[in-house]
């Protein structure tokens, strides 16, 4: 398949144009992006690949250069964000131009409007898989393996970590400010989801609620801890996909006085106060006066406990007892620093499931045409052996635990 990688020049992109090199069944790649000399120097960076790589100038504002360069591609990685403003429109175009499509989506806004654009990718032939990164995407892989042990489905929740595990700091600089200080796409997309209202699930049905809610969660093994609620696309998946009867959402494991803090800047972005520019430089520089604004709410706020950081945990019914079961990153022993290392790297640990996603639909697996959630077409045990492969954790530790118990 000759393979579009649209933002490719982009952190995430050159990490998914680096993986899908290795992909069976690619025969080109065009990393295309509106920086024409970043797409070269990527394209020059692989240009000793098996695989034959050339760079494209595209601008998907403009739909006449956008169609020119979806028309000769078998399938698209889209890496352009914010998908607020460009998924629906690089969608819409991939299926009028019959191509496949995977994203790393992780607005829930457009993840509504993407699925309507269900039955026209049917009628087109085309496969289009959102959300295939590591949240959305690995998450939702979490979920379906836990479901699997069920016969009936409550409660759905997804999490990952904010600043919790080896370095007790995943907000680092180089992930929320880009060149002169300018906050990162993925910083302010996370100002987005923190404040106004986010989709959840509750009680089977899609509702919109105020988001950093903290959930307290007991999970197998005795883990406790309080997580809270961010605005993603899982909830609005899973409840396709699941059908839980109870509540889904999306949570972060975080500690007390990052959640004040962000809190505080919520409040400001509510209120018109700041800009989600203005937030997203606030949270990446924290000023004293909300500092100090946020330490009450802190002091009254539960931390995350002994919750592990990447998980998903389900609740339901087996053979007719209550069940909870718990799908989490292995993160245990000196054979998981792969994984660690991965998580650590938001670039490698999203780009890499969007090319192996690709791998799959290549070849047949996940190739059913319509627009879907991972963990509707994905195969999940493939794309776990696949991901600890490339990773380089394929000498026998799974790369994720899968535990339940009884409700106590």
């Amino acid at each position: 398949m000759k393979v579009l990688a649209l933002g490719g020049a982009g952190a995430m992109g050159a990490v998914a144009v680096r993986t899908a090199l290795d992909v069976s069944g690619v025969e080109e790649i065009v990393v295309a992006d509106r920086d024409l000399g970043a797409a070269e120097a990527v394209a020059r960076r692989f240009a000793a690949a098996r695989v034959p790589i050339r760079a494209l100038a595209v601008d998907v504002t403009d739909e006449t250069g956008l169609r020119a360069a979806l028309e000769p591609a078998d399938l698209v990685l889209n890496t352009v964000g914010p998908y607020y403003r460009f998924g629906l429109t690089v969608l819409r175009t991939a299926i009028e131009t019959r191509t496949h499509y995977l994203d790393i989506c992780d607005d829930w806004e457009p993840t509504l409007r993407m699925l309507d654009l269900d039955e026209t990718a049917r009628a087109r032939g085309v496969c289009a898989v959102i959300g295939m990164g590591a949240s959305p995407g690995i998450s939702n892989l979490l979920a379906a393996v836990a479901a699997a042990e069920l016969d009936s489905i409550r409660d759905v929740h997804t999490a990952w970590p904010v600043d919790v595990g080896d370095d007790g700091d995943a907000k680092d600089q180089a992930q929320l400010l880009g060149p002169g200080d300018r906050p990162t796409a993925a910083a302010i997309h996370w100002m987005q989801q923190a404040s106004g209202t986010i989709a959840a699930v509750r009680a089977g049905r899609l509702t919109e609620q105020r988001p950093l809610s903290p959930i307290a969660l007991s999970l197998p093994g005795g883990r406790r801890g309080t997580a809270y609620s961010i605005g993603h696309p899982e909830p609005i998946t899973l409840q396709r996909t699941l059908k839980p009867s109870g509540d889904a959402l999306n949570l972060m494991v975080v500690k007390p006085g990052t959640v004040a803090y962000l809190d505080t800047l919520r409040r400001d972005l509510d209120a018109d106060r700041l800009t989600e520019r203005q937030a997203a430089t606030a949270f990446a520089r924290p000023g004293l006066r909300r500092i100090l604004r946020s330490i009450p709410s802190a002091l009254r706020s539960r931390g995350p406990g002994t919750l592990p950081p990447f998980f998903a945990v389900v609740t339901g019914d087996k053979r007719g007892d209550p069940r909870v079961v718990l799908a989490h990153l292995n993160l245990a022993g000196p054979k998981s620093e792969p994984v660690r290392s991965a998580l650590r790297d938001m670039a490698r640990i999203t780009g890499i499931p969007l090319a192996l996603g690709m791998a799959q639909v290549i070849d047949g697996t996940a190739s059913r045409p319509g627009v879907h959630p991972p963990e509707a077409v994905i195969e999940p045990g493939r794309f776990f052996a696949d991901l600890g492969a490339v990773l380089g954790s394929d000498d026998g530790t799974p790369l994720y635990l899968l535990e339940q118990e009884s409700p106590a």
